[in-house]
């Protein structure tokens, strides 16, 4: 089997899988792709132009058509900043619901393998290794438990680690974790070639290490 040049890490949300995705592809020098941020921009899109999140084929031609913008830094939705718009818990949800839609995975599915080059990749998400790159060279499924997820979220955003509003964070990440396990296309789950990465009691670094020695492990190539 010709491997792709792709290290593909799936995992629920919150699990720390874009850091450490990351963080791995700027040990490698390799382009990095955040493929949930593409589903999240959809679902903010759909939002700023009075779309259903239940609509197919109006989300689909708007997850075609998104004027979006990466760079190191920040996400520009039509020139506008909206790295931490697309982080809220809302979005996240809606996120799982566009997701949940054929017509809008097919849509993003091209634009997701186009991140692909010469350099390599390194692509987070929830169906990296089954659907969008499913002859990677290392396929990785990252989890944690939903409470070390969801301190981890409230430490992100600010947020107490007690309380109602933490409380409402972890249901929402239990919400999300049931949308993507039990959608029909494309659940989120752990493929039986895919290496499990469970960072519950893990730091970033040593998680970014332990992916970087499966690589080795894979290729037998010399990392940084």
């Amino acid at each position: 089997m010709n491997h792709q040049k792709v290290i593909a890490i799936d995992g629920p949300s919150a699990s720390g899988k874009g850091t450490v995705a990351a963080r791995v592809a700027e040990k490698l020098g390799w382009d990095y792709l955040d493929s949930g941020a593409l589903y999240r921009l959809t679902a903010l899109y759909a939002e700023q132009t009075q779309t259903a999140w239940t609509d197919e084929a109006a989300l689909a031609k708007l997850a075609a058509a998104l004027p979006v913008q990466f760079s190191e830094q920040s996400i520009l939705l039509d020139g506008r900043d909206v790295t931490q718009a697309i982080r809220a818990e809302h979005i996240g949800m809606g996120a799982s619901a566009v997701a949940k839609l054929p017509a809008v995975r097919t849509a993003l599915l091209q634009r997701q393998r186009a991140f692909l080059t010469e350099r390599g990749l390194v692509a987070d998400g929830r169906d990296m290794g089954s659907t969008v790159f499913p002859d990677a060279v290392l396929k990785i499924f990252l989890t944690a438990d939903a409470r070390t997820r969801a301190e981890r979220r409230a430490k992100q955003i600010g947020a107490p680690l007690s309380g109602s509003l933490f409380d409402q964070i972890l249901a929402d990440i239990e919400a999300r974790d049931e949308a993507d396990r039990n959608r029909p296309i494309a659940p989120l789950r752990r493929l039986p070639d895919a290496e499990l990465l469970d960072t519950t009691h893990m730091g970033i670094d040593e998680s970014v290490e332990q992916v970087l020695a499966w690589y080795r492990e894979k290729t037998d190539v010399k990392t940084a």
